[in-house]
């Protein structure tokens, strides 16, 4: 019996995701743990892994189709010795809502698998011209095979109609709305193609990652100039003389959930916000000499490394702010799980340090680094950034000198971090000239009172202060 794979739900929030790239094709051989395709989810792009074993008969969902909903049947399996061309589409159940074009086929043309259909149309077969095979007369990949060898539909029929060659791709005329996926997209980004140059291999000529990457400047060919691609392209208008130009873009998966849930935090947790100035000398003293002695090891801590172990020290000290707020009970966390902001180029995303007050300044700054790289190639698994007890979010590599975040639910708290700048300062009763930074904390007040906060606070002031705390 074929097997229907589904589009699995990769993160606690997917709904929907994009099926970026296929891995594998129809007729290979599939083993569990062979990963068959890319999706992007709302956080990542992740690998889909295989858990059955047969050969791919049909792919229902082609790369680089979007808002393919969970659950949605997104390829065809068939068994050890199952024929793969009499496997047919997955019931309307279970099957993605067809297109008026699909359904239509479905309706009024010949019973025939996904795979034979697909083969007839790349050919120009009829396929009411051909008698079935398979099971009740269903039409099979071989039977359109045989058609084909022996003169396609016009030996099937005794007609005689060429079968017309499929139309080669060509590149976006200037003006013409560009067709890319996702992924396609973030890599003309990175590598700075412009992509109304490229050629799409996809369907209906959308580009995909492949056509990214084999792109050659000046190996397109350059159109033929239409009447409407030769009159130049008019500028974007405002829509009232009154609005500036704009143009619309379409919401990744990741900005969906960050619109959603900070938009719930917003509405539903009561913030309290409490502020600090800190002074940094010591622990840039600290950091300098950690560094020189760490050298040989390779490794190089940054003050954000020092950051992450003071707050998850503080919590330690004051186990009261390392909560959550449950609705009738709260959970108070004995582990600190650090989550830390890392600015992607899908969005925001917070891959999290676990344990980080048992780790060591060394260890966390290794496991820092890795993590914000696959961040921002789009590559972390769930296990890396879901979860968390807190949150921290420092901006003062840009100058920020003070900020409010808001917090991640179901955290209690987050804490922002702004810039170490020189400022007056009071350093044992003596006016002086000290490098100083902005520290606030935002805190779900129904979780976590005022005094609470300030005590947390408190204490992550005196370790930064006296940076000892941090390695002993």
């Amino acid at each position: 019996m074929p097997i229907e794979l589904k589009m699995p739900a990769l993160s606690p929030t997917m709904e929907e995701g994009t099926l970026a790239k296929w891995l594998v094709k129809v007729g290979d051989e599939i083993r569990s743990g062979d990963i068959m395709a890319e999706i992007e989810t709302d956080k990542a792009t992740m690998e889909f892994e295989a858990v059955d074993e047969g050969t791919l008969a049909a792919v229902l969902v082609e790369e680089g189709t979007e808002n393919v909903a969970v659950g949605a049947v997104i390829a065809m399996l068939a068994e050890d010795g199952e024929d793969v061309g009499d496997v047919s589409a997955p019931s309307a159940e279970s099957a993605p809502a067809p297109t008026p074009a699909t359904s239509t086929a479905a309706e009024n043309g010949p019973a025939a698998s996904p795979t034979a259909r697909k083969l007839a149309e790349a050919n120009g077969v009829d396929l009411s011209q051909i008698d079935g095979s398979g099971p009740k007369g269903k039409i099979t990949k071989g039977d359109v095979e045989a058609a084909i060898g022996g003169g396609g539909a016009a030996s099937v029929a005794g007609a005689s109609p060429a079968p017309a060659p499929a139309p080669a791709p060509v590149p976006s005329a200037p003006g013409d709305r560009i067709v890319a996926s996702p992924l396609a997209k973030r890599i003309a980004e990175q590598k700075g193609v412009d992509l109304s140059a490229v050629t799409g291999s996809g369907p209906n000529g959308r580009i995909v990652k492949a056509d990214v990457e084999n792109f050659e400047p000046g190996s397109a060919a350059a159109p033929a100039p239409s009447p409407a691609a030769s009159a130049p392209a008019p500028a974007t208008q405002p829509a009232t003389e009154y609005d500036a130009p704009y143009e619309t873009q379409k919401l990744n998966n990741v900005r969906k959930v960050i619109a959603r849930r900070l938009t719930e935090a917003k509405q539903t947790v009561p913030h309290i916000y409490l502020t600090v100035d800190v002074r940094l000398d010591p622990l840039l003293k600290l950091r300098k000499e950690l560094n020189s002695s760490l050298e040989a090891d390779g490794v190089k801590l940054s003050v954000n490394d020092l950051i992450i172990k003071a707050l998850a020290r503080s919590l330690q000290r004051e186990p009261q702010c390392n909560v959550s707020f449950q609705g009738d009970v709260m959970h108070q966390y004995s582990r600190q799980d650090v989550s830390v902001a890392v600015a992607a180029p899908s969005g925001l995303i917070t891959p999290v340090i676990r344990d980080a007050g048992r780790k060591g300044l060394a260890e966390i700054s290794t496991e820092m680094k890795e993590l914000a790289g696959k961040a921002r190639d789009g590559k972390l698994q769930p296990h890396e950034y879901q979860g968390g007890t807190v949150s921290l979010s420092n901006l003062g590599m840009f100058g920020t000198k003070q900020f409010d975040a808001v917090i991640n639910p179901p955290q209690g708290m987050i804490l922002a971090v702004g810039a170490g700048e020189q400022r007056p300062h009071v350093v044992d009763g003596a006016l002086q000239v000290a490098t100083v930074m902005s520290v606030t904390g935002s805190f779900d007040h129904r979780a976590i009172d005022g005094v609470d906060g300030a005590k947390l606070l408190d204490q992550f002031r005196n370790l930064i202060e006296n940076p000892m705390g941090l390695v002993v």
